[in-house]
């Protein structure tokens, strides 16, 4: 038998600093912060403004939030860099640019939390590089993906360089700024971009069924996760054994950690079963 799908909690208004920010939706399900870009009739391309409300966002979470979901409103996720702001700048200014995206990706990336991106339509350019930096992606039927960069004479500045090769490889990436290949949602899955599949308008109840399953990861573990297992990905074998060491040992100093493997001890928490 089919398990039951999960019963999602409902989403709520948030309040304060975080409902004025207009280029964003932002509401709650319990532990998770939904942040949806609203530039729909843009394809939710991302200006100035909207990079500026996502860090924003990022750093001001609510203490109680333990995972976050992006998602785009309308057909797409995002359409990339908004090339209607793209001005003429000097050396300086366009390398002060990409660093402003890099210092946002990096906040989602390395932030306190997990998180879970939902993708549908055009997941292309800078939307890419955004999905880049979540941890846990999940692509409908209607995602696709793609770099035009390399058509528009220009190269990636959000990052993407540093994660999708990590993510896909850097023969994949180089052919799809070279030729504009467009990846769909099964071939970014097998590729390795992306980690959840669901049928066309499914990603969204999928994304949030990933992010409330990682908000009830431990605090600790979580961090763990965020920030030592990608360092340790990109160490020598004995430094990132010396660093596991380490983090294993401070993730299961936790009051918390000592709780739920007694609980496990005591038959009270669930066991490993295939799904």
């Amino acid at each position: 038998m089919k398990p039951a799908e999960p019963l999602l909690p409902p989403e709520t208004p948030v309040d304060g600093l975080l409902a004025s920010l207009d280029l964003l939706t932002i509401t709650r399900a319990g532990a998770v912060l939904h942040l949806r870009l609203n530039r729909p009739a843009k394809r939710n391309a991302i200006s100035d403004e909207l990079i500026r409300q996502l860090h924003t966002a990022v750093l001001n979470l609510p203490a109680d939030v333990n995972a976050v979901l992006i998602s785009g409103e309308g057909a797409h996720f995002c359409a990339g860099l908004d090339l209607s702001e793209l001005v003429e700048r000097d050396i300086g200014g366009a390398v002060q640019h990409s660093r402003g995206w890099h210092a946002v990706f990096d906040a989602l990336q390395f932030g306190r939390v997990p998180v879970v991106a939902a993708l549908h339509g055009a997941v292309v350019g800078g939307g890419l590089e955004l999905a880049a930096a979540c941890h846990l992606r999940v692509a409908d039927d209607s995602a696709y993906f793609g770099l035009p960069e390399g058509q528009r004479g220009i190269f990636v500045g959000g990052g993407g360089s540093v994660r999708i090769p990590r993510l896909i490889g850097v023969a994949r990436m180089t052919d799809m700024m070279l030729t504009g290949r467009v990846y769909d949602a099964d071939q970014a899955e097998r590729a390795g971009l992306v980690q959840y599949r669901a049928p066309a308008g499914g990603a969204l109840a999928k994304a949030m069924e990933v992010a409330q399953a990682a908000a009830r990861t431990s605090p600790m573990t979580a961090f763990a996760v965020i920030h030592a297992l990608p360092r340790i990905a990109e160490q020598g074998a004995a430094e990132g054994l010396f660093t596991e060491a380490l983090m294993s040992a401070v993730a299961a100093s936790t009051p918390e950690a000592k709780a739920r493997l007694q609980a496990f001890l005591e038959g009270k928490a669930a066991k490993v079963v295939k799904s």
